[in-house]
């Protein structure tokens, strides 16, 4: 299953046929840069880089800047993932000793389809520390004046309705290989030797290590798989050879970067807050306004305040109704966590039922089999509200300029206007 026959499970907002086309035909099609909070710069115990990708995963990008200079991996911090098959701009810290050493390897430093540029000096950049993303995107393949009065209509639909729905991207799921989610609910159950069995072997037959992955899933000869898995396969090699040594899969996920083998959890949690989203559009249910029993969170300068949430009642049910219709508030959907707060009313039955169908209780989100990738949970704005929106034509398709506040995804965004799924 690719992610766009994944995707297809997922309702549209809109009614209206999309425009079509392709993004990403070029890395310059997608460019994603960063805005960062100034608080960043406070202080003098790390350098601060803007880094600039093409065709580079944010991690392995990381990973070779640190080789080169000579530093851990672990002492470089970066507020968000971005994108590979793109041009990316993103803020690093490097915090370590030996700064002012260290800042002469990085300015002289040359990687084909990355460059560093100094900024300034600040604290530690942690996961998150970002207010959101501006993205320059190119839709090819479409006839120009057709998909421009037609992306006008839909936009005029969804303006009615609020906005466009905050699914979490395919980005979140795996492009080609659709099964993070699939292996953070195995990890979820600590079923570690079939999660390993579903990253290690599920294979598409289109891509790059296929044959090794095949046979592993075949066999689960360790030893042949290490033979025939391609180096370029770093995260998975890494998991074999920590199994060789200590036959537990469970330590071989442990092996990973906390980054990468937390991606397996978020999927999980992504894919459930998908799925009650959809289910909600599906019953009819309004996304911009609330319901009894609904959680909205504070909206302030027009950014989500996740943290800040209350749940509605027949008492405060028009005045939350006012404050979202002017910006100051939105309807929230689930991601599922130990400490989760659910919705009463149509939402909480939708939320409890989604559960039940998947056999998943809160206190999984718990992971007692391995407690480091214990999520507490939270919740999400179910409406994207883009801002600075502009789009035009051009010779071979759309330009869209926006942005968006971060984890929310452009590809969800301009998913509703091409229905491409």
């Amino acid at each position: 299953m690719d992610y766009k026959e994944f995707f297809a499970q997922f309702k549209y907002l809109s009614s209206l046929p999309g425009i079509g086309g392709r993004i990403k035909t070029y890395p310059e099609d997608f460019i994603v840069k960063e805005k960062i909070p100034k608080s960043v710069f406070k202080g003098d115990s790390c350098l601060i880089y803007l880094l600039k990708k093409r065709n580079w995963e944010t991690m392995a990008a990381i990973k070779e800047i640190a080789k080169r200079v000579g530093i851990d991996y672990k002492s470089i911090g970066f507020a968000g993932t971005k994108d590979r098959h793109a041009v990316t701009y993103q803020y690093i810290s490097i915090c370590t000793e030996n700064l002012e050493e260290i800042k002469s390897r990085l300015d002289s430093l040359n990687i084909q389809d990355i460059s560093l540029k100094f900024v300034g000096y600040g604290r530690r950049l942690k996961l998150g520390m970002l207010l959101g993303n501006y993205f320059r995107i190119v839709v090819r393949d479409v006839d120009p004046e057709t998909a421009l009065q037609r992306t006008k209509e839909i936009l005029a639909e969804l303006k009615l309705k609020g906005g466009f729905p905050n699914y979490f991207g395919y980005q979140r799921f795996g492009e080609k290989r659709v099964i993070n989610h699939e292996v953070g609910k195995l990890l979820l159950k600590g079923k570690f030797e079939e999660a390993a069995f579903k990253f290690l072997g599920e294979y598409t037959g289109e891509m790059m290590g296929d044959e090794a992955r095949k046979n592993f899933l075949e066999s689960g000869d360790v030893e042949k798989a290490l033979e025939e898995f391609p180096n370029f396969l770093r995260y998975e090699r890494a998991m074999l050879y920590k199994y060789k040594e200590t036959r537990s899969w469970k330590k071989a996920f442990a092996v990973l970067p906390r980054p990468i083998v937390r991606i397996f959890i978020h999927s999980y949690q992504s894919y459930l807050f998908n799925k009650v989203l959809s289910r909600r559009i599906e019953e009819g249910l309004p996304l911009n306004e609330a319901l009894p029993g609904d959680i909205v969170c504070q909206v302030k300068n027009g950014l989500p305040i996740r943290s800040k949430t209350f749940k509605v009642t027949e008492r405060t049910l028009r005045f939350v109704n006012e404050k979202i219709k002017a910006g100051e508030a939105m309807v929230t959907g689930p991601i599922f966590g130990f400490a989760s707060r659910l919705a009463d009313g149509e939402m909480g039955r939708i939320e409890r039922e989604v559960l039940e169908e998947e056999g998943i209780t809160l206190e999984d989100f718990k992971m007692k089999h391995l407690k480091i990738l214990a999520e507490p949970g939270g919740r999400r704005e179910l409406l994207i509200k883009p801002k600075k929106f502009k789009y035009r034509a051009f010779d071979e398709g759309l330009i869209f300029r926006f942005f968006l506040p971060k984890g929310v995804y452009a590809t969800s965004l301009l998913r509703e206007i091409m229905k491409d799924h």
